[in-house]
């Protein structure tokens, strides 16, 4: 656990009893903090108070009269798509709103650090898509290499529920736009900006809103180096601001639409191949053609990122390549869940908006497509091109499935479930084909996220298995 510095004596109310929440309140306790909690579900609030957590109600400014700070968990909107009762509260009390992040970048040096040979230092990414596997690609390589690290944040484990880090130790974030939107600290020593896409835009009032979350990360604190994908307009523009010329190797621009070029520190990957370059002239190559956890080209912008994270730790090119090389990839991020007759079966159930799904089916040939579910903003159109290119037949899954159906651009089959899904592209399917769960829409009119979703369609196959 990392104890919560600062707030020692102080009363800090803490908005959502989730993972996150309590993890929040344990730390601000061990920190000496006093939490007082609470959440609409009265479930919740029991686990709290039998922890000995206080809970209280606080909707008035009056009731933050002697509040220090209020701790809002990632998952409740605080101010799109209409203002929060607690959070307004607080706000017209004058009281600054913060989360779990913001608490442990707060907290996470010590004076211990004096006694350390090597400083640890903290990687975060961001991101519409590819965060995860960028992240769990990082700390791949350092566990590969011997390096002492930790995965967390969105992944792995919460940022509060670590240990205190050790010596040397590399700490690999993955932050979500609602983790970074309201965090006070945010002082990555390096931070990494996949690419952007629709998304969540309601939570964040529109596509401003959430490019504005995702950029925090490296306005508020100044990383000593932002790796940043340059392919959307949005990165572009970051990389220029974040700069203070064409040299600048302190932003390295990553790429997997074009060749990089110029003084700068670039890093691109082109036809499966991943190429840096330095000062106009390139120091190293990795053909990732062969690389079976890293399929497609949106997972070459992942190797692109990971790779750069990896040389900013100092590590040579030749070692990461080896540990790229024994990535097994995430379930559900291109997961391939097995082959039977020349039909591979390939789970990609975090495909959950259509920018993601479109950069799955870009990565296989002949596709047996599995998809729908809770449809979000924008529509399917960006599909088109990938949808007509790469896919065989659609299978459509969710409450609304005819719906989703008619607006696919390729023959569809409207299944609503997934065992029906699965069954009839196995009967339909050939040898060469490949059997792809990008779902293209959010879960929750069926399933209760999009892991649930992904171990079914992998129950299903398994069976056929």
């Amino acid at each position: 656990m990392i104890p919560v510095v600062g707030l020692d004596g102080a009363r800090v109310a803490v908005l959502g009893l989730g993972r996150s929440g309590l993890s929040a309140a344990r730390a601000l306790a061990a920190g000496g903090a006093t939490p007082v909690c609470w959440d609409d579900n009265p479930a919740a609030r029991a686990t709290a108070e039998a922890e000995g957590f206080e809970c209280a109600a606080l909707t008035t400014p009056q009731q933050f009269s002697d509040i220090a700070r209020l701790i809002v968990s990632p998952g409740i909107p605080h101010l799109y798509p209409h203002p929060n009762i607690v959070v307004a509260a607080a706000l017209e009390a004058g009281i600054a709103v913060d989360n779990d992040i913001g608490l442990f970048f707060q907290s996470f040096a010590t004076e211990d650090w004096n006694n350390f040979d090597i400083a640890p230092r903290v990687v975060a990414v961001t991101g519409s898509n590819g965060k995860s596997t960028t992240s769990a690609l990082i700390h791949h390589v350092l566990e590969e290499v011997g390096r002492p690290c930790v995965l967390a944040g969105n992944i792995g484990r919460g940022v509060l529920d670590i240990d205190p880090p050790h010596d040397g130790e590399v700490v690999v974030l993955e932050l979500s736009s609602y983790q970074t939107d309201l965090a006070r600290s945010l002082t990555p020593d390096v931070a990494v900006f996949t690419n952007l896409s629709e998304d969540h835009l309601d939570r964040h009032g529109g596509m401003g809103g959430y490019f504005a979350a995702k950029r925090r990360l490296f306005s508020e604190g100044g990383p000593d180096r932002a790796i940043v994908g340059v392919d959307e307009a949005e990165g572009l523009f970051m990389a220029g601001q974040l700069a203070e010329g064409r040299a600048d190797d302190r932003v390295i621009r990553i790429s997997v639409s074009r060749k990089l070029l110029g003084p700068g520190w670039n890093i691109f990957a082109r036809k499966g191949f991943l190429a840096e370059m330095r000062k106009g002239k390139q120091v190293a190559s990795i053909d990732l053609r062969g690389i079976d956890g890293l399929p497609g080209v949106h997972n070459h912008q992942n190797a692109c990122a990971a790779y750069a994270a990896c040389r900013t730790l100092g590590l040579a090119p030749k070692v990461i390549e080896k540990a790229f090389h024994s990535f097994g990839g995430l379930p559900h991020r291109s997961q391939l869940v097995g082959e039977k007759e020349g039909v591979r079966f390939v789970n990609d159930s975090k495909a959950t908006n259509v920018d993601a799904a479109a950069k799955a089916l870009s990565a296989f040939d002949s596709i047996r497509w599995i998809c729908g579910g809770l449809e979000k903003e924008g529509g399917l159109d960006a599909l088109g091109k990938a949808a007509e290119a790469h896919v065989s037949k659609a299978y459509v899954i969710g409450r609304e499935a005819s719906a989703f159906a008619m607006k696919l651009p390729v023959e569809a089959a409207v299944c609503t479930t997934m065992a029906a899904a699965v069954a009839q592209a196995v009967s339909e399917a050939r040898a060469g084909d490949v059997v792809l769960l990008a779902p293209a829409a959010a879960s929750f009119d069926q399933y209760d996220n999009f892991e649930q979703r992904g171990d079914d369609f992998v129950a299903e196959v398994s069976r056929y298995l």
